[in-house]
């Protein structure tokens, strides 16, 4: 006869290995974001993310070039269209040495520390706003399996910039994933196309995965609904403003 376990020696049952989370971001994302909120890492995809636009930036370094889209981007901005020759030479030199840098910067404090403010927001709307109790750590840790797909647009990115002609290839916006990717710049409004850049397949992909881990973590004190207004209403706003901000002075 099978002695009967005490409530303290019961197994307990085991949470998807981090493989099955990395994967299962993409094939059942309301499964792994369920267990993520039970429990909350967020090492591997933050990593994961991190290394795979670390080898992007330096791919882009070596193939394309920073000098060359420094140029580029200057060439489309008349405001600096307006300077005299050896200013506008003089301020893509510096360009061109803070680039990288900046590049590199940003992809190893830049990510963390957006997803870590992006997550306070979320917080605040979830718990503050919506009464869901949901902590910090689950939210960051949603945020870093969400940005997962960030790394199929990475390395689909690289395959293209390996492609095309360096000259042909657009670090802000390399692929053909939404509405400004078929719009010229230079005649374009500048507040138009950063709207329709940002409206990126990838984006708003990472944008409902972060609506499902949030569903996930706030059970049944939260709708999906509820969810899904707590992610897009302030990425609506933000993508205005950056669009109002970029009318305004790259004019």
């Amino acid at each position: 006869m099978t002695p009967e376990l005490l409530p303290e020696e019961e197994p307990q049952a085991k949470g998807l290995g981090e493989g099955s989370r990395l994967t299962g971001v993409f094939f059942e994302p309301a499964k792994t974001f369920e267990d993520v909120a039970a429990r909350p890492g967020f090492w591997a995809p933050l990593i994961l993310v991190i290394a795979v636009s670390l080898g992007y930036m330096a791919l882009f370094g070596q193939h394309v070039g920073w000098e060359r889209m420094i140029r580029h981007q200057t060439e489309t901005s008349s405001r600096a269209a307006q300077q005299p020759p050896e200013q506008r030479e003089a301020g893509i030199q510096m360009a061109v040495k803070i680039a990288p840098i900046a590049g590199y910067v940003g992809v190893l404090v830049g990510i963390p520390l957006v997803w870590l403010i992006w997550s306070a927001v979320l917080l605040g709307i979830v718990k503050g706003m919506m009464s869901a109790q949901v902590r910090l750590k689950q939210v960051f840790a949603i945020l870093c399996y969400a940005g997962l797909p960030g790394v199929i647009m990475a390395l689909l990115a690289i395959a293209v910039m390996f492609m095309k002609p360096p000259d042909d290839f657009n670090l802000q916006n390399p692929l053909v994933f939404n509405p400004g990717a078929f719009m010229d710049p230079l005649t374009t409004s500048k507040f138009l196309y950063s709207l329709a850049s940002a409206l990126d397949l990838f984006r708003l992909w990472t944008l409902v995965l972060v609506a499902i881990g949030l569903k996930a973590a706030g059970g049944k004190q939260l709708s999906m609904g509820g969810a899904m207004t707590a992610v897009f209403l302030p990425w609506a706003i933000w993508i205005l403003c950056a669009a109002s901000l970029a009318g305004v002075f790259n004019r």
